[in-house]
């Protein structure tokens, strides 16, 4: 089994990387740079500030990753990803709709004690 395996596999990645490589396969591998830099992101942020912190632009760069990978799931029919991605870029927006109401209600509180 393990041999067979071991025969196999070559094959397998040579048929999902060579035979099918085009365009939107690196318009995929892209969407998923974009989409994992965000958690690098947020260590970083959360290792400057010494605790664990959720910058503005993670939340920008989950919206511009999750689109990507949409489009690549429409491109490529797969709807897995359209479900996942479609969700979870609709929560990405969401966040940041909270984030920049919270913000606003800020401002205007800090005004109305300074007046």
């Amino acid at each position: 089994m393990l041999i067979q395996l071991a025969e196999d596999l070559p094959a397998y990645f040579y048929d999902v990387f060579v035979t099918r490589f085009d365009f939107w396969l690196v318009f995929g591998v892209g969407a998923q740079l974009v989409f994992g830099s965000r958690f690098i992101l947020q260590w970083w942020a959360s290792e400057r500030a010494g605790r664990s912190v959720m910058p503005l632009s993670f939340w920008f760069l989950s919206i511009v990753g999750g689109i990507m990978t949409l489009v690549y799931g429409f491109v490529r029919r797969e709807p897995v990803i359209i479900i996942g991605q479609g969700l979870s870029t609709v929560i990405y927006v969401r966040n940041l709709v909270l984030i920049f109401r919270e913000r606003r209600r800020a401002r205007g509180a800090k005004v109305g004690v300074k007046a």
